[in-house]
């Protein structure tokens, strides 16, 4: 069985009895584009959103996913200098450090410009989700000087190296060691699941420098040149086929002593700030064109199949479209909090909580609309396969950036102030704890 085709391939004209039936149908899509057109009315005429929707249309790349992986990053790399050039990447950073210091409205503008397009963003989500953001909180004003604008540019990519095969949820039990030698810090240990390591020229690496005191006091975050003698990529492909993820070894590697982000042993608070800018990047990932399972293309699917007259389908169809308004309005607003200091914190969890969810209903009514449909194409169709693959890597949104669990412990203790769960090992010298090949002693 073959994928459904696109809208503009529906065969032949009807007769006058199948345009009878057909009108409920037709009615239904109209009140479904104005509905979905409403809201983007209020703001189409700005004089930047004007310019972004030229920008776009002059310079948005076809779909990349036919091209080689090093083709598509020089094609991703080029349109990111580009934007930047044109002032549309880094909206609302800060002006001193290569931004365009502007406010979350702009930033909201050119995110619903986009979202009409398959944008080749993703080797620069690390770096403008959660490093680059982290940076600005924590960071040295040299370090921010050094390294920002040429992450905003997309000059330099960067990656998040956190996971380790003995530490997922409980980050802090995490064993990769930084040891202070003179001038320099020498790393060694592994990292895991780490996204786009494979052609990352920095990353934000966590270790630890201390030992002798509880996990969660004696971790450093460092800012890691991941062509250093001694880093070694090694790629995991995962079940969609693809292998976005990295195992990272660290083999005596060298780095200076001011490649420390934040304060030596405060990697604890630099990494709860990290996470807090990953789950707002990964609940504000869900509304792009190119994604087979945004509200847009879940109505263009649904036209294919003749389903969207479908009371049942429009309701679902109805859900998402408030959903992702919901959490577009609600990211918006952790960007103005963030542009007045407050950064996002618990706050995040619920961002990302909330997209990991919207992305679960969306695959539900992706099956409800076409079936095995969804799982089964004819070689060539590109959207289909892409459909699937969405459909597949789905599972990993409800893991990535802390389970969708670690999440509601998050926003039950932090937010609602219900009681926490117990540690038992929160004030044991690490040293003294049984963790990943760690024994005790």
């Amino acid at each position: 069985m073959s994928a459904p085709e696109p809208r503009s391939r529906v065969p032949r004209n009807r007769t006058s009895g199948e345009r009878d039936a057909a009108r409920p149908r037709e009615a239904a899509e109209r009140e479904i584009d104005s509905e979905r057109d409403h809201h983007r009315e209020s703001r189409s005429g700005t004089a930047f959103r004007a310019g972004v929707r030229d920008f776009l249309a002059r310079n948005a790349p076809e779909p990349l996913g036919e091209l080689e992986p090093a083709e598509q990053l020089r094609a991703a790399k080029r349109f990111q200098a580009a934007a930047y050039d044109a002032g549309l990447i880094g909206i609302t950073w800060p002006a001193e450090y290569g931004g365009q210091g502007l406010t979350a409205a702009e930033q909201q503008d050119y995110d619903e410009e986009a979202a009409h397009y398959d944008l080749p963003g993703s080797p620069f989500m690390v770096g403008m989700g959660m490093c680059g953001p982290t940076l600005l909180d924590l960071g040295s004003h040299e370090q921010k000087a050094r390294y920002v604008p040429p992450l905003l540019r997309g000059d330099e990519i960067w990656c998040q190296l956190f996971s380790e095969p003995g530490a997922g949820s409980d980050v802090a039990s995490l064993q990769t060691r930084a040891v202070r030698d003179g001038d320099s810090w020498v790393i060694n240990g592994q990292k895991v699941w780490t996204s786009g390591a494979q052609f990352s020229d920095f990353g934000a690496l966590l270790a630890r420098t201390d030992p002798d005191v509880p996990k969660h006091r004696g971790i450093t975050m460092f800012i890691v040149d991941m062509r250093s003698p001694g880093v070694t990529v090694r790629p995991l492909r995962d079940m969609t086929g693809r292998a976005p993820f990295n195992e990272v070894y660290f083999d005596d590697v060298r780095i200076p002593a001011d490649a420390v982000i934040g304060e030596v042993g405060g990697g604890w608070l630099a990494a709860v700030t990290m996470l807090g800018h990953e789950r707002v990047s990964i609940g504000g990932s869900v509304r792009r064109g190119g994604d087979p399972l945004a509200y847009d293309n879940l109505v263009e699917l649904a036209r294919a199949r003749d389903r969207a007259g479908d009371p049942v389908v429009r309701d679902r169809l109805a859900g998402i479209y408030a959903r992702e308004r919901a959490l577009a309005l609600f990211n918006t607003k952790l960007r103005q909090e963030a542009e007045a200091g407050s950064p996002p914190g618990a706050r995040g969890s619920v961002a990302k909580l909330a997209g990991a969810e919207l992305l679960w209903q969306a695959v539900e009514t992706a099956g409800l609309i076409a079936g095995p449909a969804l799982t089964s194409w004819e070689d060539g169709d590109a959207a289909a396969e892409e459909m699937a693959i969405a459909i597949n890597a789905t599972p990993a949104s409800s893991i990535a950036g802390g389970s969708n669990q670690v999440q509601r412990n998050i926003i039950g203790e932090r937010i609602l102030g219900l009681p926490k769960e117990p540690q038992v090992d929160r004030d044991v010298p690490f040293r003294e704890l049984k963790v990943g090949t760690q024994r005790r002693p």
